[in-house]
């Protein structure tokens, strides 16, 4: 840990640092805790800059939380189309759903019952906690990580039990307890502006004097992780049938990638050259001819996501009918109605590309 003369120091510095900046953002300084709690929810694992409009839309369609938890879950797996980590838009209903229904539309206002909420974990509870009560809660996210560990000089990993439990005590530690929101919002401001993950402006930084990691020369590798990402190919090959203005989509319920979005009918496979599909259980379900042309090929599209990378090929093809009788897994949907459901981005780029010819 550190002394309790640097403590001071860094807080005074800190808070001194976010007074000479300027980055407006609606959330900041707001105490309605359904507003803090949107915000963050929406910004976790994602940028401010992307975050900020699917911030203004929810709030917008939702202004309070008994509206969000009364909201048909298709309309707002809808709204959140293209934000990615769609776990979030279902607990973030699920949540909702609680605050209304257990708590009377008013959120929780102790932190130990905010993490009882679905999707919130402990930096969105200090976050609720410390914007909407003035509770003293320390936030610790990944700018917050990046920063204690540089200034400490700490290369515990952080994704290990022993790291989180030492940042944690040091972010508790150096937390302003008389002024907790607004030192949260310091310091999450100084993690997104000053030290960024490469190539920090540390002459600048009013901690270049006292940074551990500054003067080992140690900035650019920290923090440590003990864990390597890895990442695996997965190949999605989609069918798209139309007859007259009708296409087939199904939703995606199984506890995997996307859930409860929609898609074409899939095949997956371990590789991209692929040309058994006649012979599926797909086209046996479906009562499909093992004749039936394929009117064109679109991609490989790729979407990246943490743990793996989709790369997926579209084949379009022309019933003279409806493909009879469907299982129950498939909905059969106007070409108009395409937009009312929300899609994977790996299928929104398929359906925007500017070469698509299906709808003609």
């Amino acid at each position: 840990m550190v002394s309790s003369a640097f403590e001071t120091i860094f807080r005074e510095r800190l808070l001194l640092w976010a007074a000479g900046i300027h980055r407006p953002m609606p959330w900041k300084g707001e105490k309605n805790p359904y507003l803090v709690w949107l915000s963050e929810i929406i910004l976790q694992q994602t940028r401010v800059e992307q975050g900020l409009p699917y911030f203004e839309k929810f709030k917008a369609a939702y202004p309070r939380v008994e509206d969000l938890a009364a909201a048909p879950p298709d309309e707002v797996m809808k709204l959140w189309e293209g934000l990615g980590y769609y776990s979030r838009a279902r607990n973030l209903q699920a949540a909702a759903q609680v605050v209304s229904q257990q708590w009377n539309g008013q959120f929780p206002t102790r932190y130990e019952e905010l993490l009882r909420l679905p999707g919130v974990g402990p930096y969105t509870a200090a976050a609720i906690a410390s914007f909407a009560f003035g509770l003293p809660h320390a936030v610790l996210d990944g700018n917050v990580f990046r920063i204690l560990a540089r200034i400490s000089g700490s290369d515990t990993p952080i994704d290990t039990t022993p790291g989180k439990k030492f940042f944690s005590a040091l972010a508790e530690q150096l937390l302003d307890k008389e002024r907790p929101a607004h030192y949260n919002q310091a310091i999450m401001d100084f993690g997104a502006l000053q030290c960024v993950p490469k190539n920090p402006d540390c002459p600048r930084c009013p901690f270049v004097d006292s940074c551990v990691a500054y003067q080992s020369s140690t900035v650019e590798q920290l923090p440590v992780k003990a864990k390597k990402l890895v990442r695996k190919d997965r190949y999605f090959h989609y069918f798209v049938f139309q007859w007259e203005n009708q296409l087939l989509i199904q939703k995606r319920t199984d506890k995997d990638i996307w859930q409860e979005l929609y898609e074409f009918p899939l095949i997956e496979t371990a590789q991209l050259d692929y040309t058994g599909w006649q012979a599926s259980g797909l086209w046996q379900d479906l009562g499909l001819p093992g004749s039936l042309p394929v009117q064109r090929t679109a991609g490989p599209f790729r979407q990246q996501l943490t743990h793996q990378r989709i790369i997926g090929i579209f084949r379009e093809f022309r019933l003279a009918k409806t493909p009879f009788p469907l299982p129950d897994a498939y909905l059969v949907i106007n070409r108009k109605n395409l937009s009312k459901f929300a899609f994977p981005k790996l299928i929104d780029c398929y359906l925007r590309d500017i070469s698509l010819n299906l709808f003609e």
